[in-house]
């Protein structure tokens, strides 16, 4: 992980509002509990509703999330459905608890 691009990525309101929203995604997004997408996480069309940006933006905020290991993405026919990545989000708190 490297810091200083995980500090970019959370510099940007918007994607930060992503990663807390993806904290608790059954609180600020319809509960997908069916067949093959249950757990997969939340779908690029649900956080775009909610952000009320355009796709490719939205697109482009996961992706950059993900690179940097805060998200994990899993593809499931057309659609790519996003979860909060606890594993990088501890070595941040981790990273602030002992470094900074």
């Amino acid at each position: 992980m490297n810091q200083v691009d995980v500090f970019k990525a959370l510099s940007n309101k918007t994607r930060l509002q992503i990663l807390t929203w993806l904290k608790e995604p059954e609180t600020h997004f319809p509960v997908q509990d069916f067949g093959e997408l249950k757990g997969a996480g939340v779908c690029v069309g649900q956080i775009q509703s909610k952000c009320g940006l355009n796709q490719s933006t939205v697109s482009e905020y996961l992706s950059l999330l993900q690179r940097v290991g805060l998200v994990t993405a899993t593809r499931i026919g057309q659609w790519t459905y996003y979860k909060r990545n606890d594993e990088g989000v501890e070595a941040l708190k981790q990273f602030i608890h002992q470094d900074i």
